[in-house]
């Protein structure tokens, strides 16, 4: 009986195992979201855990209203070098940084009621930008469409005048896009200009009727709790939200007594900046160190040697230098293949954390030696001299010349009695044991200094 459960186990192993070897494995991902650092972290995790299923192809279903052009920029690169096949399935919108990242893909397929296009770059209030940042996006439009390159005929297979329009007003398509408006296009537009393959319902309908995998398996990207977390943490404003905070932990820190709240909103600051940056492969080992080290020597700067020189420079610059290699993915000190954009996106967010760091301080305090609830935090009256004050005590001045006897031993300071009154004192030379006869030879900053009488 044994046996024969066993002989049916390995039949039906064997049954799985070929039912596995005739099927296809597609891969899909979901672009539901602002196109940010949050979906480049989708894109970039989903594509390698493709590689690893060895999956034929990939499909990236967008719908998405755009976001930012440089996570933009960094997924329609992925897409053009991913070593399998991505094709988009547009599931209603590809609007702004979505439709660049569609035009990446090998195909594009599209429900009936979806649309793409409208990707001039605006800014955060959705006014367009000066033209210098809209001739970069019509060159990456334009490049992008080139890069799936010319039919048999000559033909483009998909035409860049179409992609700049859709940034442009200004460029003319004839029969389909007026000057002075953005080009957007429906699914059967897309269709007549080559810009879609075919109108579809769903997933399924791709990859059975479209791409002809009528066995196949469907693999979904499913976003780890860690992957949102990393993705909110590394969204350049954050970034450089962080960097304020640390900076300003870091001098308010060395402002005030002791080790306090500062501290340890630089600490937690700093961790939630370099940990994701670490765990994806940009901050080595090395970067942490080199900002470590920066902190020790601003440290040392403040407590050891006097004014700001040589140390506090150094650790300056070099908090400055790791958070921004921190961002680039340069391998040991060498940029030979880091993009230029790469280093400049570090070096805006780095000093732009900074920047915003010296205006909050400039503020504060300005609103310190003015009036208001801050102002009530610094003491604005003085105290002159002409007003009766003076920096210390001088009645001990008249102590000077008389005698006395150490109410304690001064080791050199200690405690001094004087016609029964009880005074700390130093002892100008030496030790001077308890009952020991004592004079007061001077008085120096507030402090009265005796030597021992000898008999």
């Amino acid at each position: 009986m044994k046996k024969f459960h066993l002989h049916i186990f390995f039949i039906a192993l064997f049954f799985q195992a070929f039912v596995a070897i005739g099927q296809t494995s597609i891969y899909q991902i979901d672009i539901n979201k602002e196109i940010g650092s949050t979906t480049w972290r989708y894109l970039r995790a989903g594509l390698h855990q493709a590689q690893e299923a060895k999956a034929q192809a990939v499909i990236l279903r967008l719908n998405t209203y755009g976001g930012t052009v440089v996570h933009a920029d960094s997924m329609r690169t992925a897409i053009l070098n991913a070593p399998i096949p991505v094709y988009a399935f547009i599931d209603n919108n590809a609007a702004s940084a979505g439709a660049l990242i569609a035009i990446a893909c090998d195909s594009i397929y599209m429900r009936s009621s979806a649309s793409m296009g409208a990707a001039t770059v605006v800014n955060e209030t959705g006014a367009a930008m000066p033209d210098k940042y809209q001739s970069y996006m019509r060159a990456t439009m334009r490049a992008t469409a080139e890069a799936h390159g010319k039919d048999s005929t000559g033909n483009w297979r998909r035409d860049p005048r179409i992609a700049e329009a859709m940034v442009d007003e200004r460029i003319v398509v004839p029969q389909l896009c007026d000057s002075g408006k953005v080009l957007t296009l429906t699914a059967h537009e897309a269709i007549a200009q080559r810009y879609c393959e075919a109108i579809v319902d769903n997933v399924d309908e791709i990859i059975t009727q479209r791409l002809r995998h009528e066995r196949y398996t469907l693999q979904k990207f499913e976003p780890s709790l860690f992957d949102n977390i990393a993705g909110f943490l590394t969204n350049p404003a954050l970034q450089a939200l962080l960097v304020t905070l640390i900076f300003g932990g870091i001098f308010i820190e060395l402002k005030t007594p002791g080790i306090g709240l500062p501290a340890a909103v630089a600490c937690t600051a700093a961790v939630l900046y370099f940990t994701p940056l670490y765990i994806d492969g940009l901050a080595a080992n090395w970067e942490i160190l080199v900002f470590v080290i920066g902190v020790i020597l601003l440290i040392f700067e403040i407590f050891v040697i006097p004014g700001f020189g040589i140390a506090g420079i150094s650790g300056f610059i070099l908090i400055l230098a790791a958070l921004v290699l921190a961002l680039v993915g340069n391998i040991n000190f060498n940029f030979e293949y880091v993009p230029d954009s790469e280093i400049g996106k570090g070096l805006i967010i780095v000093t732009s954390g900074f920047i915003i760091y010296a205006i909050l301080l400039l503020v504060f305090f300005k609103k310190l030696t003015g009036k208001g609830p801050i102002g009530k935090l610094a003491l604005h009256s003085s105290q002159t001299t002409e007003s009766g004050y003076i920096g210390v005590p001088t009645g001990l001045q008249e102590f000077i010349g008389k005698t006395g006897e150490a109410a304690t031993i001064l080791r050199p300071s200690g405690k001094i009695l004087i016609d029964h009154s009880q005074f700390d004192a130093v002892a100008l030379y030496g030790y001077i044991e308890k009952g020991a006869k004592v004079e007061v030879v001077k008085y120096e900053n507030a402090q009265l200094y005796v030597i021992e009488i000898k008999n």
